[in-house]
Order: C-alpha cells, then sequence, then structure tokens
C-alpha cells in the first residue's frame, strides 16, 4: 500500500519548531506502524530559519504536484522577513494544491500566507494569539477566531502556532488512522494528552501538565472524565499502584498544586461550558460534581472574581 503523502511546505526565515512540530508527528507515526511519504518544498532554493540554520536538499514547487489525498502544511515564517515580492513564486502552487480538495494547514504566521492566497476569505481560521488583531485588520474577508488551538474549515486548517502544530498534526493522524493509534503517537513523543481545536489556548485542562510524570498525566486524565462522581485521593492511588500518601506528594511536585484544587479547577471550567448552554443550574450541579447548586453559584462567583 502506499503510504499517505505529506507536504511541508517552507518559507525562508520559517520557524523552527512551526515546521520540526508537526514533521516529528508525521515520522514517529512511521515508527508506530503508519508510514507517511514527506516532502518538503519551497519556492527558495536553500530556505533558512529564523533561528539561523539552514535548509538543503529542499524540492522546488514545480517538481511536486498536489492531489487530493495530500496534506500540505505550511509552517509558519517571520512575518518582518516575509518577502511579499515573491508571491506570484508560490501562491498559484498553493491555490492549486487547495483546488485539488486537498488537505491545507497553516501553522502559526503562516496562516497570513493561506490569506494572501484567498484560501480563508469567509471561513473561520486562527493564528498565534499575537497575531490574531493584525491578520483580521490585514484581511477583513477573514472570520479570525481568538484563543482556539486550532480551527478547521472544509478542508482548510488553521492552528495557533508553536506547540499547537503538534496537536493540529496528531488530529490529522487520528483522523486517518483513528484515535487509539494517535494516542499510541502521542505517547510515543511523551505527549500525555491530545488537544483539540475546541479547547481554549488557555483552557485550564492544558494547565498544570508541563510535565512528564505519566502516572500524574493518568490520574489527571482520570479527574477529568469522572468529575460528575466523587473522586477520592485512595481510588486515584489505587489506579496508578502507589501509596495515597505517595500520591499526594507527587502531584504537588509534578503540577504545583493539589490534587483537591485540580479537580476544583477543573469542576468550575466544565461548570463555566455548561452555564453557557442554559441548562438547569441543578442539573450543572451535579454533572460537575457539585453537592449542591448553592456550591456550584458560589465557587463560579468566586473564580470570576
Amino acid at each position: 500500500m502506499t503510504p499517505n503523502r505529506v507536504i511541508f511546505f517552507i518559507f525562508d526565515s520559517v520557524h523552527l519548531l512551526d515546521l520540526a512540530g508537526a514533521v516529528t508527528v508525521f515520522y514517529e507515526s512511521g515508527c508506530c506502524g503508519k508510514k507517511y511519504d514527506m516532502h518538503y518544498v519551497s519556492p527558495y532554493t536553500n530556505p533558512g530559519t529564523s533561528s539561523g540554520l539552514g535548509f538543503t536538499h529542499v524540492e522546488p514547487l514545480s517538481s511536486v504536484k498536489v492531489n487530493k489525498d495530500d496534506i500540505v502544511i505550511v509552517a509558519g515564517m517571520e512575518i518582518e522577513k516575509w518577502n511579499r515580492a515573491d508571491d506570484h513564486l508560490w501562491i498559484p502552487w498553493l491555490q492549486s494544491a487547495a483546488a485539488t480538495g486537498a488537505t491545507i494547514a497553516s501553522i502559526c504566521t503562516a496562516a497570513f500566507a493561506l490569506a494572501a492566497a484567498g484560501l480563508l476569505n469567509g471561513q473561520n481560521c486562527t493564528t498565534h494569539w499575537a497575531w490574531t488583531t493584525a491578520l483580521q485588520q490585514k484581511y477583513p474577508l477573514l472570520k479570525v477566531i481568538e484563543n482556539k488551538l486550532f480551527v478547521q474549515s472544509g478542508r482548510i486548517f488553521t492552528s495557533a502556532g508553536i506547540a499547537t502544530g503538534i496537536d493540529l498534526a496528531l488530529y490529522l493522524v487520528e483522523e486517518q488512522h483513528g484515535a487509539a493509534f494517535a494516542r499510541l503517537v502521542a505517547e510515543d513523543m511523551v505527549v500525555y494528552i491530545r488537544r483539540d481545536g475546541a479547547e481554549a489556548q488557555s483552557s485550564i485542562y492544558l494547565q498544570n501538565r508541563q510535565h512528564i510524570n505519566h502516572q500524574i498525566h493518568q490520574v489527571q486524565d482520570y479527574i477529568t472524565k469522572h468529575l460528575q462522581h466523587k473522586i477520592t485521593i485512595g481510588e486515584l492511588a489505587e489506579l496508578v499502584f502507589i501509596s495515597p500518601r505517595n500520591l499526594t506528594r507527587l502531584f504537588k511536585s509534578a503540577t504545583g498544586i493539589t490534587i483537591g484544587q485540580y479537580i476544583q479547577l477543573l469542576r468550575q471550567e466544565k461548570a463555566k461550558h455548561l452555564l453557557k448552554t442554559k441548562q438547569k443550574i441543578a442539573w450543572i450541579a451535579k454533572e460537575c460534581g457539585f453537592k449542591s447548586s448553592a456550591q456550584l453559584r458560589k465557587l463560579v462567583k468566586e473564580a470570576n472574581d
């Protein structure tokens, strides 16, 4: 069977992690059993990175014809050094790629390139939080969504950049090979939570996870899925086969907060989302694991003060 093909489009002054994060996901997919045929293309012979490294053996755009089953990922670049005089070198190629029905994805500031090519007109999109206002102002036909990890509009994806390129790439792998396989790739990369585009860049679900303790990640995942129930330290300790005292110490060391504080923060976050759905307070309180509607109102009020 022919491997799926992913084509990485590289501008000069590309941001290294914007490119490397997504590249690593598809490379690790191959290591886990689902190989991708990866190509690197550029309108420039020897493009460089914003951090000073350079590339060789990059294919010219004219040598790669995109088909509908391909994934094209455009990595973010340093906007101040982006040479718009060269638009004619790459815009027709990118427009042609999109016209085939291929998946087109931008990471970080590469949303500006998709916008310049007209691919985002009338579409929802996003970019790094520092550039959302500038993107909207420069391209008023766009609908720039703030505080999202990535946004999908048909087969066009835009991400918030930097590490969120990893999240978007994992999502694309999941689309083709399923959630269980995407999780396997994430674990191989020591990424213990696959974030999706519905989660805000500042979501509490993404905080307090900047560690590599697998046992604590398991506990955090379990808490997230069982917020409607009473959660005891004893059952969490059994889950990861350590003593309650050890778990308490390890959790605080890894996350910076206690288990109780973490549970409360997650319940507040879930309640805020559910309150927007206009559901009854009593139902929301039960769904989030609060003892009563009054406790829910009090905790949400405290969080907003």
